[in-house]
Order: C-alpha cells, then sequence, then structure tokens
C-alpha cells in the first residue's frame, strides 16, 4: 500500500489523484494495512506536489480506524466516501438509486463516471468544498446533494437525462431476467404436464363456476374488483364464452395484468406514505410478489395429486418446501412462514373460481383448469411478441 499501488488503483499519475481516488484505493485494503500506510502515503502526495488536505487525511484515519475497531456502519463509510467531493451520492433526496458498481450496465457505467467528471470539474471550480464535506457541514452537503440533483434530471448534449437513462436500462435488465424466468418456469411446466394424463373437462363444473364469476365481476368491491384487475378486465364487456372468461381471470391471479381502478383506491391510503396497503392492494401486491418457482412447485403438485388433495396455504407452504420441481431451500420456519402468508391471498380467490371447495381441498374443475391457466399465464408475452 504505497503511492504507486494508489497510483495504478485509480489510473492516474500522482499529481491528478483526488480524494476520491486515494479513499477508494485506502478502502481496497485491509484497514490495518491502510493505517499503518497512511503516513507515508501523506508524506508522497506532499512530495509529488499533490497533498490534498489537512481535513481529508484526519477523515481518513478516523474512518479506518472505526473500520479496524468495527465500530464503522456501511452508512459511515459511504457518507466518507461522499464527503471527497467527487463521489456520487448513493442515495438523492428525489429517491435515486445507484446500482452497484458490480451491477451497472453499460449506461450505468458511463453516466457514474460522467457525473464523477462532472463533481471534479466542481471541485475544481470551488462549488464543491471538500474540506467542508469533511468536516460534515451541512450546508455544503445540501449545496453538493442539489448540484448532483440538478445533474441527474438535466438534459445532456445528446438529450438523454442521466437518471432517466439509468433507470431505463435497469428496467430492461429487470424484464429481461423476468422473461427468462417465465420462459424456464413455462418449459418445465409443460414438461411435467406431458407427462400426466390429460383430465376430462368437467363442462357442468365450468358452467356453474363462470356463471357465479360473472356475478361476481359485476358487484362492487372484493372479490370483484381484484378479479377484474387481475384480467385486465375494465370497462369492456367479459368474454360471452364461459371457458374464456374463466381461464383469463384464474390466469390473472398467477400474473395480474393491471391495478385496482382509482374509485376503488382510497384516497387516504395513498396520502400516507407509510401507512399500510388496504387490505385489496395488499392481495394484489402479495399475487405480484409470488416467484414463478412457487407457482410452478405448487401447481406440478396439484396436477400430480389430483382432486380431492389438500390445498390450504399451510399445506401449499409444505408442496413448496417439499418440490423436487424447483431448487429451493425453505428449511427456515419464516420462509414456510412467507409462502403460507403470500399463498393466504391466493386460496380465497381460488375458492370464488370453483379451483378449491370450501374446505380448500382441490376440485376436479381446479385439477382441469389450473394448469391450463398458468400455462396461459406465462405464454401470454410471447403472444405479444408474436
Amino acid at each position: 500500500m504505497d503511492l504507486d499501488f494508489v497510483c495504478a488503483h485509480a489510473g492516474r499519475a500522482a499529481s491528478g489523484l483526488t480524494r476520491r481516488d486515494v479513499a477508494r484505493a485506502l478502502l481496497a485494503v485491509p484497514s490495518g494495512v491502510a493505517l499503518v500506510a497512511l503516513p507515508d502515503l501523506r508524506r508522497a502526495m506532499l512530495a509529488a506536489g499533490n497533498p490534498l488536505s489537512v481535513p481529508f487525511w484526519e477523515s481518513a484515519k478516523a474512518t479506518l480506524s472505526a473500520i479496524e475497531s468495527g465500530g464503522a456502519t456501511v452508512g459511515d463509510v459511504q457518507r466518507w466516501m461522499e464527503s471527497t467531493g467527487t463521489e456520487p451520492l448513493l442515495l438523492t433526496r428525489s429517491f435515486f438509486v445507484w446500482p452497484e458498481e458490480d451491477e451497472r450496465g453499460p449506461v450505468g457505467e458511463e453516466m457514474f463516471r460522467r457525473l464523477v467528471a462532472h463533481l471534479e470539474e466542481k471541485v475544481a471550480e470551488g462549488e464543491i468544498d471538500p474540506d467542508a464535506l469533511a468536516r460534515g457541514d451541512e450546508g455544503a452537503r445540501e449545496v453538493y446533494a442539489d448540484l448532483q440533483e440538478r445533474w441527474l434530471t438535466g438534459p445532456l448534449p445528446d438529450g438523454r437525462i442521466p437518471g432517466a437513462a439509468v433507470s431505463d436500462e435497469q428496467d430492461e435488465e429487470l424484464f429481461a431476467a423476468w422473461d427468462e424466468e417465465e420462459a424456464f418456469a413455462l418449459g418445465e411446466l409443460r414438461r411435467i404436464l406431458a407427462e400426466l394424463p390429460v383430465p376430462e373437462r368437467p363442462a357442468r363444473d365450468l358452467r356453474v363456476a363462470a356463471a357465479r364469476l360473472r356475478e361476481m365481476l359485476d358487484r362492487p368491491g372484493y372479490p370483484g374488483n381484484v378479479l377484474r384487475a387481475c384480467a385486465g378486465y375494465e370497462e369492456e364487456p367479459l368474454p360471452a364464452d364461459d371457458e374464456e372468461l374463466w381461464m383469463t381471470v384464474t390466469a390473472g391471479i398467477a400474473g395480474p395484468i393491471s391495478d385496482l381502478p382509482e374509485e376503488d383506491d382510497r384516497v387516504e391510503v395513498f396520502s400516507d406514505l407509510e401507512g399500510e396497503l388496504g387490505p385489496e392492494d395488499a392481495v394484489l401486491a402479495a399475487l405480484c410478489a409470488i416467484h414463478h418457482a412457487d407457482w410452478l412447485a405448487v401447481v406440478a403438485a396439484l396436477a400430480r395429486r389430483g382432486p380431492g388433495v389438500l390445498a390450504s396455504p399451510e399445506r401449499i407452504a409444505r408442496l413448496i418446501a417439499e418440490s423436487e420441481d424447483i431448487d429451493v431451500d425453505m428449511d427456515e420456519p419464516e420462509d414456510l412462514d412467507a409462502a403460507e402468508t403470500l399463498f393466504s391471498s391466493v386460496t380465497p380467490l381460488w375458492a370464488c373460481l370453483g379451483i378449491v371447495d370450501r374446505t380448500e381441498v382441490l376440485t376436479p374443475l381446479g385439477h382441469w383448469g389450473l394448469p391450463k391457466a398458468l400455462e396461459r399465464a406465462w405464454s401470454s408475452t410471447d403472444a405479444l411478441g408474436d
């Protein structure tokens, strides 16, 4: 840990090193090693004509000492890095969050480098005072935060908005990962179903369930409003075909298409950002939180066991834990509790559709239609693409 190491780590000559460059190099080695090297490094920087400042070196020693003693939190270290004057804020006041360094895509990496360069210019121009930041001056911190907020929300010469460009890239990566997971789950589902006998279509049960479903969808409130949101039904007429209606709604439970309409959302719930979701929004949130692997494990197990098997939330959690179709580790009680809680929002909706009966036992209709509906839910992306 010497000046040559810092220069190599930063990719700059000693005369061009910034406080951020030195801080990153110090954090790249064990804190004890960095502490021992600190005095010699300071003297070498002075000899190179780039002494930095007393507040920086004092803050470096304090932070490294806290790390070595175990008294520094991750937040403490991040704030120290930000006090160098050229480290972007991890979280801005508009809640923009930079991806972790090893998780940034090309756009995220480009924008991060651009912002570091922008901050270096502002330090050189005197708009940012790193020494005040190192001393914990809140006014200097406000200036630092405002400057970054303006840069993230302002256009670059090519018209891109940096913050939006990074967020768009993250969304694309998330959607791509989601599509890949869904495609794999769909392939596994089809493989499993191909090995099982095809259940007979229970025409009468489907007709009765569809008639009951139409009545629920016409009534305000739960469960009709949640089922309409799952299926994406808004003002348009419902399908005349019973199977189409039932399959669309059942598939929507595994992949909700829309949110509740505004008139079903209580204004007071959303005016309090710290308040809890309303019960119906909580149901939709739970449906969206269930992983493809969990749906696959549950539906595959029910398809194999057939009508008459218990499909309560408690039993479903156990089916996921014991599944040989997915690679999942649910040895801890809280894992089972989490799965049970999520599927506690599913089974009442299944009961409305006749998938399970009042005792939460799988029906012939559920045995026949549930796998088909899940396949339909996971095939929707491909269909839209085609």
